[in-house]
């Protein structure tokens, strides 16, 4: 118990929730303010280096009890990448799972003494510390972002030579990890229907439950529109950087030259990892981190969500509808929202149909108007934080 005659739950997390921008920060953020709502909350927090204090940006009394544990200074240099992946290839190590390993004597000093009715690991990446909370915890809950090994399979489904390969390397390793950890578990949340089945798949001893998704609701912007589509999230994201590399190449020369005008827009952190792809055309802008990414896209006429590869549900989305703004998605891209095509958003697969997907709501203000308020609409029914809470028991 707390001071307050609260019972205590502990959260760790790799990333920080605040400030909200991402789509990592803003599920982390979601389940925070759910826990805190009901229990006095440890929390442990990662922090990169040279980032600013992740507890000062957090709002006052969401956490009674901060420990921050540093990470180590890497090159994120392309080389240092490459040297990074070559080594957890010959190690069969997937990506950032190495990288929040190694922490058992911080974790344990930050938990020494204190029991918790119900311990939150964020990611998959932070799986293997249920070894040291699972005796101070009396239920311990992983949250998925994502199903990592299918996350792999279908990155490498889009590379070719060593990427495919490294990716179906990473991939075989996740899968070994999830049936591993995933059943140790109390409870596994997932972002929908399809990733709880991916999730049973892997580990079907798992007792799986969906935690969609969700964002605070936010007032719709009063924003004038400009002559602009726009694409937003992490820009070093391997699935956004593939959905980049295919939009650039395949769908914009046609929108770019059916529509002289136009403008395409990449919102997001990290600008540097499509840098390349982007350069030499007045028409890309590279408009780097934002606070909030909800009046940055209320100023464009359509979002452009061209995914190829990933999983769980895609903040993207979710943040484009609170701006009213209509979306433009491959299937791959919305899947496990239960949108219909045509009546929520419009669905193409092909640079051909996205295209032509994009142009027919620049040309009808009408069908734009439709499909925000549509968005709108589903994502006030389903998609808050206080209507995703309602799937949680814990």
């Amino acid at each position: 118990m707390s001071d307050d005659g609260k019972s205590r739950a502990l959260m760790i997390a790799p990333e920080a929730p605040y400030p909200l921008a991402g789509g990592g920060a803003l599920r982390t953020a979601s389940l925070l303010h759910y826990l805190a709502t009901r229990y006095a909350v440890d929390l442990i927090l990662f922090r990169q280096p040279g980032a600013a204090d992740p507890a000062k940006e957090l709002p006052v009394g969401l956490a009674q009890r901060f420990s921050v544990i540093d990470l180590p200074r890497h090159r994120r240099t392309e080389m240092a990448r490459r040297v990074r992946n070559t080594v957890r290839l010959a190690r069969r190590v997937p990506p950032l799972v190495d990288r929040f390993s190694g922490f058992e004597r911080e974790i344990a000093a930050a938990i020494e003494g204190h029991r918790y009715h119900v311990g939150v690991i964020e990611h998959f990446w932070c799986a293997p510390y249920w070894q040291q909370i699972h005796n101070v915890c009396a239920r311990t809950v992983l949250d998925l972002h994502n199903i990592e090994s299918v996350l792999h399979a279908r990155c490498a489904a889009v590379e070719g030579g060593a990427e495919r390969f490294a990716h179906g390397v990473f991939c075989t390793a996740a899968r070994e990890l999830e049936r591993k950890w995933l059943p140790c578990f109390s409870e596994v949340l997932t972002t929908s229907a399809l990733d709880s089945k991916l999730a049973l798949e892997r580990a079907p001893g798992a007792r799986v439950c969906i935690y969609p998704n969700a964002i605070p609701l936010p007032p719709v912007p009063q924003i004038e529109r400009e002559e602009v589509v726009v694409f937003s999230g992490n820009l070093e994201y391997h699935p956004n950087v593939s959905a980049v590399r295919f939009f650039r190449r395949e769908v914009w020369p046609i929108l770019r030259e059916r529509w002289p005008q136009l403008v395409w827009r990449l919102v997001g952190k990290n600008p540097q990892g499509v840098k390349a792809l982007t350069s030499g055309d007045s028409r890309i802008e590279l408009c780097g981190p934002v606070q909030n990414a909800i009046p940055e896209l209320a100023r464009a006429k359509v979002a452009v969500v061209p995914l190829l590869a990933g999983t769980g549900t895609r903040l993207k989305i979710l943040e484009a509808w609170a701006a009213c703004l209509p979306v433009v998605s491959t299937r791959l891209g919305a899947e496990g929202l239960g949108v219909c095509d045509g009546t929520h958003l419009l669905l193409a697969d092909g640079a051909s149909a996205f295209a032509a997907a994009v142009s027919r709501l620049l040309e009808y203000s009408t069908l734009r108007d439709q499909l925000g308020r549509a968005g709108r609409l589903l994502l006030e029914r389903e998609f808050t934080w206080e209507k995703a809470w309602r799937s949680l028991d814990l």
